[in-house]
């Protein structure tokens, strides 16, 4: 059962997305709060595989909750409701390392995807989130020349990471196992002095390993 924290400000948007989720018996909304602090104030109380946070709330919005939340829990995938409008605020977040992003107009489907591919170790980023993000994350990148240092399977499965694939679709793609997966993981942190999956995927993106 993948246990879910939803918070949401608006109770309508909020009833309707816990609606979509439980229409899945392999996911439960077993906490909800309507601003961050509140949230916050849930992790602390009880475990939650995934935080689902709505960037715009009031007390504590969701970038500021989601900072609190992977620095004090780590293990606890978050993903951020968001709007075409949230450009700047989306950037913000993948520095923070949030798992991905769902747009309030996508459909069950869409939904639970990202879910799935969160809770897996992936970075679930929806096709139209991504056409307004990645363009203006692109051009922060200072440099399109990946580090030199990479071997060729390190930059296969950074590029699977820039893609948002977990570590067991890496393995079946590339024909590995998971745990190779996870050691080369490991060393490209450590070559590139990043921080987690995340950052990774915006190294792939910004040098066109994507």
């Amino acid at each position: 059962m993948i246990r879910i924290l939803l918070a949401e400000d608006q109770i309508m948007v909020r009833q309707g997305l816990k609606l979509m989720i439980e229409s899945d018996p392999e996911m439960k909304v077993t906490g909800e709060s309507d601003n961050g602090k509140e949230a916050i104030s849930l992790c602390e109380k009880q475990m939650f595989d995934i935080v689902i946070l709505d960037i715009r709330m009031p007390v504590m919005d969701g970038i500021e909750t989601a900072k609190v939340i992977s620095a004090r829990w780590p293990d606890t995938k978050i993903l951020i409701l968001t709007t075409f409008a949230d450009n700047e605020y989306v950037l913000e977040a993948l520095k923070i390392g949030v798992s991905g992003y769902i747009l309030k107009t996508g459909d069950t489907e869409s939904l639970l995807r990202s879910i799935r591919s969160a809770f897996a170790g992936g970075l679930a980023i929806e096709d139209h989130v991504a056409a307004n993000v990645m363009p203006l994350l692109m051009k922060r990148g200072e440099t399109k020349q990946a580090d030199p240092s990479l071997t060729p399977r390190e930059r296969a499965i950074l590029t699977c990471i820039g893609e948002g694939l977990s570590n067991g679709e890496i393995a079946d793609r590339l024909a590995i196992s998971i745990g190779t997966v996870k050691n080369n993981t490991s060393q490209i942190l450590t070559k590139l002095e990043l921080r987690d999956r995340t950052q990774l995927a915006i190294y792939a993106i910004r040098h066109d390993l994507v």
